[in-house]
């Protein structure tokens, strides 16, 4: 009977640690004993400060960024370390600094990727710094929706490009005209509509997010989709 007793014990313990880990890995899909909180925990720990992060955000706007590139990135920023936690600095409204976790939380299916320099020698902690220390001035300022090459308003791609080009010497990608980019689907058109009515600045000088994702000074370290 104390067999019996120990066996009935047992089995209805793992049953119920089965259960409890089953429900766990469901509400709290984090938790350390979850794979994609795993495989998340791999993906962080290969980012480094100043890498360069891209995701597929899902806005109109973003939609037609996405479609006139013919790329699946719309948005992208800069990974900083600041003391000790990750950030992304990004050019939504208003630039700011936004954790990495709910940075990754923002873009479609929580998917992303990270991008670094070739030449990581490159990015010295005095040029980080200096890096840094540039992006200050953007902070908290409008999103520009109008993709215009001023400091007045930025948006996400130009602000990666200028970090990069004015406080650390490296130019990312060249610099192309809107004309240059696909802006035939009715997507694209309805955006630039109301966004210039019918004086639509064709020879604005514009960097896109695929640009900077096709950059051959980068590589790629983290590509989860």
């Amino acid at each position: 009977m104390k067999k019996q007793k120990y066996l009935f014990l047992g089995i209805t313990f793992l049953l119920s640690f089965g259960l409890a880990l089953f429900v766990a890995m469901s509400v709290f899909p984090n938790n350390p004993f979850s794979s994609k909180a795993k495989t998340e925990n791999k993906a962080v720990s290969k980012i480094q400060d100043g890498d360069i992060i891209f995701q597929t955000s899902q806005s109109p706007q973003c939609e037609a960024v996405r479609i006139a590139t013919n790329s699946k990135f719309s948005h992208c920023g800069i990974i900083y370390d600041i003391n000790g936690k990750w950030f992304v600095f990004e050019a939504v409204q208003p630039i700011k600094l936004t954790p990495f976790e709910d940075w990754i939380k923002h873009g479609k299916d929580n998917k992303y990727v990270v991008k670094r320099l070739k030449n990581t020698a490159v990015l010295t902690p005095a040029v980080l710094q200096k890096m840094k220390d540039y992006s200050q001035q953007f902070d908290g300022i409008d999103y520009d929706s109008y993709f215009e090459w001023t400091d007045n308003r930025i948006y996400c791609s130009e602000l990666v490009w200028k970090i990069y080009k004015n406080a650390a010497d490296v130019e990312l990608s060249k610099l192309r005209e809107l004309k240059d980019f696909n802006l035939t689907d009715l997507r694209v058109q309805k955006i630039l509509k109301e966004r210039y009515g019918n004086e639509i600045p064709l020879q604005e000088k514009v960097v896109a997010p695929s640009d900077l994702s096709d950059s051959s000074v980068l590589k790629t370290v983290v590509d989860n989709y």
